[in-house]
């Protein structure tokens, strides 16, 4: 009966003490929606790049990466945040977004028979990306002081971790939000 009690206790104890993921809760980090944004917009790589395996288009397209910088550039002075600063964070997201459809085209090419014979319209894709652009620039503009405070690597890993956690990410797609995120922190 003691040894119930104790692990009842201690079990009570840790639940307390653990983030908790409720729908109703705090995020585990103040970083949280802007990682989870980073995250959805990884996750339109897939439709991206099945578009672009049917319809030849290439992996790299430098003028919609230079538009995409050019526009969170100009969303960064509205809000007065370094434009540099956000122009480095959405490169790194570009790289890791293609870093993923060069994966997907590795895959189909090995197996031909796991490539997609469908693919969402890429304008619809293009869209969402566009959203989640703005809500990430809103997000860095919200979160500026913790993403420049020494507790940043610290809050980012912790939402990279709950992100990955949340969305069920297999080891590329956590690679790529790692890749998506490293130039979040910046002590000054």
């Amino acid at each position: 009966m003691l040894i119930l009690r104790t692990t009842v206790l201690l079990l009570a104890t840790l639940s307390f003490a653990l983030p908790q993921a409720t729908a109703g809760a705090q995020p585990v980090s103040p970083l949280y929606r802007l990682v989870d944004a980073a995250a959805q917009r990884l996750e339109t790589a897939d439709p991206v790049a099945a578009a672009k395996w049917i319809n030849g288009g290439p992996l790299t397209d430098k003028p919609r990466a230079d538009k995409v910088l050019d526009d969170v550039a100009a969303e960064a002075d509205a809000r007065g945040i370094d434009r540099q600063y956000v122009r480095d964070v959405f490169r790194n997201q570009i790289d890791a977004t293609e870093g993923i459809e060069y994966t997907r085209f590795g895959q189909w090419k090995f197996d031909p028979a796991t490539a997609p014979t469908t693919a969402p319209d890429l304008a619809e894709s293009r869209g969402q990306i566009d959203r989640l652009n703005k809500t990430m620039v809103e997000e860095i503009a919200a979160q500026w002081n913790s993403l420049h405070s020494p507790g940043c690597a610290a809050a980012l890993s912790t939402a990279t971790q709950a992100v990955g956690d949340a969305r069920r990410f297999d080891p590329l797609f956590r690679q790529a939000l790692a890749s998506a995120t490293r130039s979040y922190c910046r002590v000054i």
